[in-house]
């Protein structure tokens, strides 16, 4: 099962960060920081972004000195967690392995821009009109969330309580 496990979040992680760190990087070198692209219009766009902060900007008017440490230590030591879980999972848990390795590739891949940059590159942007706007993500964030809703489906169908 080993194999399995490692071929899993090898496979998923690995093509999640490809496809995170590919998309930043066209947006990184082809957009101007603040410039936004309508893809469908009073609906959705491409839009670039710094993020400072956690999901949807939380903490990110927090200061340097305990922001920029805080989201490297973070992720180093959910993906440590994360690890453990993956070691431990029955043969038969290949959805949770799969869960658990898109938060593993999104994790790595806004870990980059944080350690590359000092900040994550967003740029889906949704909004209705221009009035209402769903704070910008991208594919790494995407995989996270995805996974987190999968491990947490998946943890309702566990007949010993164990993930």
């Amino acid at each position: 099962m080993l194999k399995k496990k490692l071929f899993i979040l090898l496979s998923v992680s690995l093509s999640v960060l490809i496809l995170d760190q590919w998309t930043k990087w066209i947006v990184h070198t082809r957009m101007r920081y603040g410039e936004s692209i309508p893809i469908i219009d009073s609906f959705f766009a491409f839009t670039y972004i710094r993020n400072k902060g956690a999901a949807f900007g939380i903490l990110h008017s927090a200061p340097p000195y305990f922001r920029d440490p805080f989201f490297i230590v973070v992720p180093v030591v959910a993906l440590s967690a994360i690890f453990y879980i993956l070691a431990k999972l029955k043969p038969e848990e290949k959805l949770t392995a799969v869960s658990l390795s898109l938060i593993v590739g999104g994790a790595i891949g806004n870990l980059i821009d944080r350690v590359r940059f000092g900040y994550v590159i967003d740029f889906l942007d949704f909004h209705w009109a221009e009035v209402y706007h769903w704070p910008a993500f991208n594919i790494a964030d995407s995989a996270i969330v995805v996974g987190v809703g999968i491990f947490f489906v998946m943890s309702f169908f566990q007949k010993d309580g164990n993930p």
